[in-house]
């Protein structure tokens, strides 16, 4: 069974796995399919009309689901890689441990965001970036400079104590949990997490940066918190509901998945608390 461990607790070795699987799926071109993936749900995803992996109640299990297939893709390349999350309430600071050289690397400079240390910098030259939101190659980053730090426990708690998961108009403009999680609403959460990074994670290629892998696991633990919390309050909307997904309608582009069929994920994997 897969266990996804807080970023903090990864051993020198678990760090340097992670590393290496996504170095390998960067090299074979699979990684940057993912980006692209990424980037097109957000372009289409609109309040007036479709939308699946984003402004919807299917951005907590269309990205459930994403996060499962670029797991396996990284277990393809090594068993014992997971997913590794990042508690933003606890690891708050540029200097934090995931910023390391070691691991993910620190913030850009100053006059571009160019990633200059660890792994994914440019002169590392394992990382070029090949899905663009314009003509530079190198991952950009620009930690806390987005005007908010990033939230709080007390916020989270917030937003965890809201009994009904989405309701209409099912957009940006929705009340809920799903929405104020998803940070539209509110004390925004998700979104306020990929402006504070900058960057690449600002934008619709934000998969482009390898911590949107660990961000995005944190949403996830969170909404399986949410649930843990909310028994009795499901997936919304059941049925009937134009232009988005109901609990048993498939999600594109898999076309074989519900929301309903992500709502436990524990027969994929645990969380390490």
């Amino acid at each position: 069974m897969t266990v996804r461990k807080n970023q903090s607790a990864l051993t020198t070795d678990e760090k340097r796995r992670f590393i290496a699987a996504l170095m390998e799926l960067k090299r074979s071109g699979r990684y940057d399919a993912f980006v692209t993936t990424h980037n097109e749900f957000i372009v289409s995803d609109t309040d007036d009309g479709e939308r699946t992996g984003h402004r919807s109640p299917s951005f907590l299990p269309w990205h459930r689901r994403f996060l499962l297939e670029f797991e396996r893709a990284l277990q393809s390349v090594d068993a014992s890689v997971a997913l590794p999350y990042w508690d933003w309430t606890v690891d708050r600071s540029p200097r934090a441990s995931l910023w390391a050289p070691d691991f993910l690397g620190g913030t850009g400079r100053e006059r571009d965001g160019r990633v200059s240390d660890g792994p994914f910098a440019a002169t590392a030259g394992g990382w070029p970036i090949n899905v663009r939101v314009d003509g530079r190659t190198f991952l950009r980053r620009s930690l806390g400079s987005g005007g908010r730090p990033l939230p709080t426990a007390a916020e989270v708690e917030s937003v965890l104590s809201m009994p009904t998961y989405d309701m209409a108009p099912w957009n940006s403009a929705s009340d809920g949990f799903r929405n104020h999680l998803e940070g539209w609403r509110g004390v925004n959460l998700h979104n306020r997490v990929h402006v504070w990074v900058g960057g690449h994670m600002a934008t619709g290629a934000s998969p482009n940066d390898p911590v949107f892998w660990l961000h995005h696991a944190y949403i996830d633990k969170l909404w399986a918190e949410w649930q843990r919390r909310h028994p009795g309050s499901g997936y919304l909307p059941v049925s009937g509901t134009p232009n988005v997904i109901d609990l048993h309608e498939t999600m594109r582009p898999w076309h074989d998945t519900s929301p309903a069929d992500l709502l436990d994920h524990t027969p994929h994997y645990t969380f390490d608390a």
